[in-house]
């Protein structure tokens, strides 16, 4: 070896502060690395897990938030046709004053052919409401004409009242399934 390639050598043993540094933070992180263990990580994954859960729930049911829909079954058969309804207060409070009308129109959604109405005073959170109150059942019509089901819902929540009128054109299909909702509301 020439005094050429020795003095190479010795310039690069000297190490700069800036590489001590590097080094050390090298050592420390091998150090904490050798630490985790599968176990500790599937821990902490589960735990994480688990706070996040209950984030989610405590925001479905502290922060006060309006979500009502109705869910509408109609059919049709020989002895004419049938319209079930649900109502369900998807929403974190109560509602008052609830109001459904089902309205079975003619096809032009003019002429009233029949009508059911349902009243409740309060619908507590998370709830839902069925029953016979809430179906409508249109004897000695024509199955093979389309109608117009209007679904008139009211109610009173935490603030104001909500009015929603939808109309849906049915009798192509011998069942028809659709859902009426109130638009989701931060109170």
């Amino acid at each position: 070896m020439g005094l050429l390639e020795r003095m190479r050598k010795k310039e690069e043993d000297v190490e700069t502060p800036e590489e001590a540094l590097a080094h050390e933070a090298l050592d420390y992180f091998e150090d904490k690395l050798s630490q985790v263990s599968s176990t500790r990580v599937l821990f902490a994954s589960i735990a994480a897990l688990l706070m996040i859960s209950a984030s989610l729930i405590v925001v479905a049911w502290i922060v006060p938030y309006d979500r009502v829909s109705v869910d509408v079954v109609y059919r049709q058969g020989a002895a004419g046709h049938v319209v079930l309804a649900q109502i369900n207060n998807e929403g974190s409070r109560s509602i008052g004053e609830v109001s459904l009308d089902i309205r079975f129109l003619d096809s032009e959604g003019v002429v009233e052919i029949d009508r059911a109405h349902y009243d409740a005073e309060v619908i507590t959170a998370h709830t839902s409401v069925a029953g016979d109150e809430l179906e409508l059942i249109v004897p000695g019509v024509s199955v093979w004409d389309n109608y117009t089901i209007e679904i008139i819902l009211s109610y009173d929540n935490y603030r104001n009242g909500v009015y929603i009128k939808e109309p849906y054109s049915v009798g192509e299909w011998t069942m028809e399934l659709y859902t009426v909702k109130s638009p989701l509301k931060i109170l």
